[in-house]
């Protein structure tokens, strides 16, 4: 199972989310970086042996612009993998995310068009260069689709699976930088009952936690708030061969 962290970019700095509620997040404190410079965060995450990190332009997700030199800086300095989130909508515009320095472009269902604009993302730019985030909120998507509002979480699991989507990230907003614990039983059975790799994030709680999503055969999981508390910290990770 990958630990990935992420970086919630707002204002051009890191911050820290906590439940989706946008105008109140402030720049991160963390005990593992003394910056809130996305560009130091990225580094302070490599220097501890993480090799990925996911990348969530709030500010390119919001319409205020991105921060799309950012993504080329982190990449030509650190070579971390990079998964970005800058608010993709259809193939050109995950296509700008990649060329911009993303090796991953995550679509998520806040943003997304329609089934139709990803299934034609798949096609132009293949699977293995696209992540859709199932974003949550109150147990329902956030979409600006009707369509996929309409659905359930396993429901738009097999229309995926029938676009071609290989990678899901499981992102339940209410839970975010709370350290509640994730939502279990629907990971549960997304990895069940779906054939993606499922990845979650939001509210995980301690490293014993990790153990269990490990273990229930999660493909991955992001960490922000459990980090930079000192919850769960990287010589626990390497220690118990998460890292």
């Amino acid at each position: 199972m990958k630990i990935i962290p992420v970086i919630d970019v707002l204002g051009g700095l890191a911050v820290h989310a906590v439940k989706g509620e946008r105008q109140n997040y402030k720049p991160i404190r963390s005990v593992l970086c003394s910056s809130a410079n996305p560009l130091e965060v990225a580094k302070t995450f490599k220097s501890f042996g993480f090799s990925e990190l996911y990348l969530a332009d709030l500010d390119a997700i919001m319409g205020r612009g991105g921060n799309q030199g950012l993504y080329r800086r982190i990449k030509d300095e650190t070579g971390l993998k990079l998964m970005v989130d800058s608010g993709a909508f259809d193939a050109q515009s995950a296509y700008e995310s990649i060329n911009a320095g993303a090796d991953v472009a995550v679509i998520g269902t806040e943003t997304l068009k329609s089934l139709e604009a990803l299934s034609n993302a798949v096609e132009a730019l293949g699977s293995e260069r696209l992540i859709v985030s199932f974003d949550l909120k109150g147990g329902r998507f956030i979409s600006r689709s009707i369509e996929v509002a309409e659905l359930n979480p396993l429901q738009l699991a097999k229309r995926l699976e029938d676009i071609g989507i290989s990678q899901i990230i499981l992102l339940d907003m209410d839970r975010i930088g709370t350290r509640c614990g994730v939502n279990l039983n629907l990971l549960k059975a997304l990895i069940s009952e779906a054939r993606l790799k499922v990845m979650v994030g939001g509210g995980v709680s301690s490293l014993k936690e990790l153990h269990v999503i490990r273990d229930m055969g999660a493909y991955g999981v992001l960490l922000a708030t459990a980090l930079h508390y000192g919850v769960i910290r990287p010589e626990e990770l390497k220690a118990s061969g998460l890292l």
